[in-house]
């Protein structure tokens, strides 16, 4: 596994009013200040209320990052102010099954062994 490569996530409220893709793509050149050729790719998560965005090089994204300092605002046309998170993407928490294993073999094995692919949050036993 490997996380996104130059790519930044940027969070917006969920309980502020929805964003049009238009709208975000006036924001990404008006706020971030990016230009197209600085951007290889944006994805728009609607429910999630996020808005990836994946850069062309490492250079690029590391200085919006130190720009923004994490945080930035959305003025929306009825006058709402919105902060957004900016943080660089990774893949998420994701959920890992092993089945077929002796309950004899001891949880903290399954960390050593996991560990150099992240954190391990949590080792439940189920009965399938």
């Amino acid at each position: 596994m490997c996380d996104r490569q130059n790519t930044i996530v940027c969070i917006f409220d969920p309980k502020s009013p929805r964003i049009t893709a238009y709208h975000i793509h006036e924001w990404i050149y008006e706020a971030l200040y990016l230009q197209e050729e600085d951007i290889r790719m944006i994805q728009i998560d609607g429910p999630q209320r996020k808005v990836y965005i994946k850069f062309v090089n490492n250079d690029k994204m590391i200085t919006t990052l130190q720009r923004t300092k994490g945080l930035m605002e959305y003025h929306h046309e009825n006058g709402e102010l919105s902060h957004v998170k900016v943080e660089v993407a990774g893949l998420g928490i994701k959920r890992l099954r092993i089945a077929n294993l002796p309950p004899e073999y001891p949880d903290v094995k399954f960390c050593d062994l996991l560990a150099k692919y992240g954190e391990i949050k949590r080792i439940s036993e189920d009965q399938w």
